[in-house]
């Protein structure tokens, strides 16, 4: 685990302030130190938790620490400092780096940073891996990747593999083509409940306008703006209401919407706790109703599902699918149909296969 620590960054002077209490003092001419700052972990057990620019002198350090973790410098800042995440996003992947990367930057965005995030690298190739490495040096969270060898789709192998790695009792799971809105993550901390589990939904955009976000669109946010969008080429559409409501029309077009609250693989929550009592993903199901599948267990030991299709939102970037074949689909089809007429809880083929 990487020790956790705040950068205080004026022209003149950086001091860093560790959670431990062992500081740290450098003193720098050049803004251009912060280069080699933010790609410390090689040779070191730190990691930049934030970076504050400011233009108050700041003098020699003195700092005290207040409950629950909170660093209080020189009564300028308070600035929580942890090494405790709340939740662990888990993020499905094969072969789409560029995207990948977009979606990173999203959970970049977050805010908040209390979250450890996991990509479940369904077979890759190497391509993505260097993206990984390379993008997550540039990323204040921890990046875990979690990859076995391409045999096909086993997706449901790997998300099981991703599970056995969350270190939180809270697992949030989506796609590495699901941009999250900057809110994605305190919304489903927000929601959260005992013995529930969160459905929400996606934004899906054609390939044209996929394409035409930029790393710069997504820091300022301009792919969740309807104009924007529009500008674009997005058409009008009720699902527009998922990028324009506000809280209270959320909250009507959660309870109202026909659109059952299902175990979604690109947006849903659930304590890790209730995920491990119905052994995780079957292993036997390739796409098609494989992460419904989960939900429709644990429904079934007692588990009640939230809708929360119009508040927490992320952008379904556009790929295809031609790893769907009819045979997946019927068998795929079969287990769920058994799995609702004889009320199963727990796969034999999951977690503890």
């Amino acid at each position: 685990m990487f020790e956790k620590f705040v950068v205080i960054l004026n022209p003149n002077r950086l001091w860093t302030f560790t959670s431990n209490n062992a500081t740290k003092q450098r003193s720098i001419n050049s803004f251009s130190f912060i280069t080699k700052l933010l790609h410390i972990g090689d040779d070191s057990n730190a990691k930049v938790l934030k970076i504050i620019l400011t233009n108050e002198r700041v003098r020699a350090p003195f700092f005290t620490f207040l409950p629950n973790n909170y660093l209080l410098v020189h009564h300028y800042f308070k600035i929580m400092v942890t090494n405790k995440n709340d939740i662990s996003v888990i993020l499905s992947t094969y072969n789409q780096p560029e995207w990948l990367k977009k979606t990173l930057l999203g959970y970049e965005m977050q805010n908040v940073k209390n979250f450890e995030l996991i990509i479940a690298d369904d077979g890759s190739t190497d391509e993505t891996k260097r993206l990984i490495e390379d993008f997550s040096k540039k990323l204040s969270y921890d990046v875990k990747h979690v990859w076995h060898e391409d045999k096909g789709f086993r997706k449901c192998a790997i998300l099981n593999a991703a599970i056995k790695e969350s270190r939180t009792d809270y697992l949030l799971f989506s796609d590495g083509d699901c941009i999250p809105h900057n809110d994605f993550i305190k919304t489903h901390l927000l929601y959260r409940r005992k013995n529930h589990f969160l459905s929400g939904g996606y934004f899906k955009l054609p390939l044209e306008l996929s394409n035409a976000i930029t790393l710069e669109d997504i820091c300022n946010a301009n792919c969740f703006d309807i104009q924007w969008l529009r500008k674009h080429g997005l058409h009008n559409s009720f699902k527009n209401n998922k990028l324009t409501a506000g809280k209270t029309k959320a909250w009507i077009l959660n309870h109202f919407t026909p659109t059952k609250a299902t175990w979604n693989g690109h947006n849903a929550s659930g304590w890790k706790a209730d995920i491990v009592a119905a052994n995780g993903f079957d292993e036997r199901m390739e796409y098609g109703g494989e992460d419904r599948e989960l939900g429709e267990r644990m429904i079934n030991s007692g588990i009640k599902s939230i809708q929360i299709r119009y508040s927490a939102i992320c952008i379904h970037l556009h790929h295809s699918r031609g790893y769907v074949t009819e045979a997946a689909l019927q068998r795929n089809k079969e287990i769920r149909m058994y799995t609702r007429k004889y009320k199963i809880t727990q796969t034999e083929f999951g977690l503890a296969t």
